[in-house]
């Protein structure tokens, strides 16, 4: 049986998405820019990670249903650990 969010109290289930992380001198948000890592983050404007990075308000975004496809890759390791203990 799946985790009931329902029973424990703690509300709707967390929305996540991946946020882009470039190199030092890249520009966030443009899209010749290579993505040095991609982190996850809770709610679509959060520019904070689930590791602890601020990032850039602008940098690029994708749903978190990328998680663990090529291409969300390379993904960060601790925001990987964090967001297996947060979702479902």
């Amino acid at each position: 049986m799946p985790w009931d969010h329902t029973r424990t109290g703690q509300g709707a289930a967390m929305e996540h998405h991946m946020r882009a992380e470039y190199a030092e001198g890249d520009t966030p948000g443009d899209p010749e820019a290579p993505v040095r890592k991609w982190h996850m983050v809770r709610g679509a404007e959060e520019p904070r990670t689930l590791c602890g990075l601020l990032l850039d308000p602008a940098a690029a975004t994708q749903s978190a249903d990328a998680w663990g496809t090529p291409s969300a890759r390379p993904f960060c390791k601790t925001c990987g650990a964090l967001y297996l203990r947060e979702v479902p």
